[in-house]
């Protein structure tokens, strides 16, 4: 089965924090350009800092940029299970591939708990629905053999594991091996190609933002059977992804970088990472090493 890259879309913002949707539709061009599929209002897409309405507007200009061209996944996960089931209905209504749900946030949930919100949420649509599993962020964290009970409800098509652990992601992939049509998408940017190799149906990417086209080749090269072409293209991601997260919040730092590389998408609305002039430095200087971006004055 042919390999998919996600970006976790950015969501872009104007100087007094509305949505710009021109802008966010640009971003959107640029990946489709480079042969990537699209998350938005994930993680990296400030879902947390978005209205309702927001998010269905989102939704709805990213589909009708993409035109057909892309997939188009939109997390709808919120922490009660009758704003996500809102959430998911409005997204359906739009017409996207999948609906990714990540786990509730700042309560506590049990696994039983698990079961009962995201079976709720699949009975509700009939577009497909991925379980997203970031304990980082949420507190929550989907067992894998949670993951296998909900594997067999037939409207939940795979999850999202944004865990960070290789341990936890072979233990969806095992779900997938053991439950026919489970598809897992790796989020962990380090580990693209090592999920490919060991049955992910692909990944979601949030550095992918900045460097489009080495996600695109990374995928591309597995395709093709190129796996020393691949595995340059993960060494080339990986390597950026170490320095630049020792700097702070991940999806902050992946927004400001491509804010200083193309500032027509804003800044966040998070106060995850103010803006500040030492830090825009180092992570230029990145830019600069990685090259994905010149040296000012050159």
């Amino acid at each position: 089965m042919t390999k998919e890259a996600f970006v976790a879309l950015v969501t872009c913002f104007n100087d007094d924090e509305t949505v710009n949707y021109v802008a966010t539709r640009a971003q959107v061009r640029r990946q489709v350009a480079a042969g990537n599929n699209i998350m938005c209002a994930g993680t990296n897409g400030d879902f947390t800092a978005l209205t309702f309405d927001e998010k269905v507007r989102l939704c709805g200009e990213v589909v009708d940029e993409v035109g057909g061209k892309a997939k188009v996944i939109v997390n709808a996960g919120m922490p009660a299970t009758f704003e996500t089931i809102l959430l998911a209905r409005e997204f359906e209504k739009i017409g996207v591939d999948g609906i990714a749900v990540i786990t509730p946030f700042f309560i506590q949930v049990t696994q039983d708990g698990l079961v009962r919100h995201f079976a709720a949420v699949a009975n509700a649509v009939t577009t497909p629905v991925y379980l997203y599993d970031i304990p980082a962020r949420t507190q929550n964290h989907i067992e894998p053999a949670t993951a296998k009970t909900l594997a067999a409800h037939g409207n939940i098509a795979g999850i999202k594991d944004s865990g960070g652990s290789q341990d936890t992601l072979e233990a969806y992939l095992q779900v997938g091996r053991e439950v026919p049509g489970f598809e897992v998408y790796s989020g962990p940017d380090h580990l693209v190609v090592w999920s490919l190799q060991n049955g992910a149906r692909g990944c979601i990417s949030g550095l992918g933002n900045v460097m489009p086209d080495t996600l695109a080749a990374i995928v591309r090269a597995f395709n093709a059977d190129d796996i020393a072409a691949a595995e340059k293209a993960q060494e080339a991601f990986g390597a950026f992804r170490k320095d630049l997260y020792t700097l702070g919040y991940p999806p902050a730092l992946v927004k400001r970088s491509l804010y200083l590389m193309e500032a027509s998408v804003g800044a966040s609305r998070q106060p995850a990472l103010l803006p500040d002039p030492e830090q825009d430095k180092k992570i230029a200087a990145l830019l600069v090493k990685h090259g994905l971006m010149a040296e000012a004055g050159t």
